[in-house]
């Protein structure tokens, strides 16, 4: 049995949309971010020491961070959503699932983080305008024809990019990447994905 402990308002929704996917048996726990400093709770830091989530517990083991969960689930549950070891589609799978966490997260956190600063942070903005616009036209520029980014199916590289992808949404791209708004409307369709968004909210 698996365990997710899922924090609201977090990149945890891509782990409970994969349970819901791939058909899991897991358990539940929801945590809430704190009112007023909208922070984890202290509950996930008596879990583990970096108070992060998504967290999850299987085979007697805690384990943190999206891709090494979402690899670790689908290896497990649903390996036709990870390509072929050894093959270009796999290696591509790798970039990207590094590339979603590693790379794509780093603008958008900065203009999170600088975004509260309110004047004092204004001669950052446009060097991370840049960078979100820079990532942004790599992901609508490798997505392929089937509007998925390695396999032609859903895969767990899609798991892992549907966050910034939609983050690009709500900073109001969807103009500028028209890829990537189909990718977001097509994901948000799916049956799992709405389950996920009823159960732990978005």
């Amino acid at each position: 049995m698996i365990t997710l402990h899922h924090l609201n308002r977090s990149r945890s929704l891509r782990i409970l949309w994969l349970l819901e996917e791939i058909g899991a048996p897991y358990d539940f726990v929801l945590h809430e971010r704190d009112a007023k400093i909208n922070l984890a709770p202290d509950a996930l830091r008596k879990l583990h020491p970096l108070g992060k989530s998504p967290l999850i517990e299987m085979d007697g083991e805690m384990i943190t961070e999206s891709a090494a969960i979402t690899e670790l689930l689908c290896s497990k549950y649903a390996p036709q959503m990870i390509p072929g070891a050894s093959t270009p589609a796999h290696m591509r799978h790798l970039e990207l699932m590094h590339f979603a966490e590693g790379s794509a997260m780093t603008p958008i956190l900065l203009n999170l983080y600088v975004g509260k600063l309110g004047e004092a942070g204004a001669p950052l903005h446009p060097r991370i305008t840049a960078e979100l616009d820079n990532h942004f036209s790599y992901m609508e520029n490798v997505i392929r024809p089937s509007g998925h980014f390695v396999l032609d199916d859903l895969s767990a590289t899609d798991i892992m990019l549907s966050f910034p992808a939609q983050i690009a949404m709500r900073m109001e791209r969807r103009a500028a990447y028209p890829k990537l708004a189909a990718f977001v409307d097509m994901l948000e369709a799916r049956p799992a994905y709405i389950r996920a968004v009823e159960k732990g909210g978005v």
